[in-house]
């Protein structure tokens, strides 16, 4: 029996194929340094941060491509690639609890790369509903939420491209 080794992320090095679907990373990649005019994030040596500091030096170089970065793209276009739904009436006499566990995971997200967003928090009927911009911080939400309060957790990666739905449920 062979393993599955499939490499992840959107490298084409050394021959592999390109696995990642996300229609808003660049297939070429991008001209550094770059900065974003809606989020104030920089792209330089390969990684995106939101380094303030980084940023207002970056700006004032003469060769700065001026781009709007894939995650406020993808806000802009309404393309979640994770939704969480919680759900449940214990969701609703921890909700503030939650709300803060989410909240915080989001900023440590955020803080280690920036096109890790919440893109919506709604409450739609009984459940609330979170888009993310990455599909990997979407599934991390809904284990750290499942750690926490413990409930039933479902997550599932299907379409194309891949979205991540994960429904996180506790009654009592």
């Amino acid at each position: 029996m062979q393993k599955d080794v499939r490499k992840f992320g959107i490298s084409d090095k050394r021959g592999r194929k390109r696995t990642s679907t996300d229609p808003f990373l660049p297939s070429e990649g991008l001209k550094e340094p770059a900065l974003c005019t809606s989020c104030k994030t920089a792209y330089h040596r390969n990684r995106w941060s939101r380094d303030p500091e980084a940023y207002r030096a970056l700006e004032l170089s003469s060769t700065i491509n001026w781009i709007t970065c894939p995650a406020c793209q993808k806000a802009d276009a309404g393309y979640p690639e994770g939704i969480v739904t919680l759900k449940g009436s214990y969701l609703w006499d921890h909700e503030e609890e939650i709300r803060n566990i989410v909240k915080n995971e989001v900023s440590k997200a955020y803080d280690r790369n920036p096109l890790q967003r919440v893109m919506k928090m709604t409450r739609r009927e009984d459940a609330l509903v979170i888009e993310t911009t990455e599909e990997k911080l979407a599934e991390h939400l809904g284990r750290v939420v499942h750690r926490a309060h413990s409930g039933e957790l479902k997550i599932s990666w299907a379409g194309n491209p891949d979205i991540c739905r994960v429904n996180w449920e506790r009654s009592t």
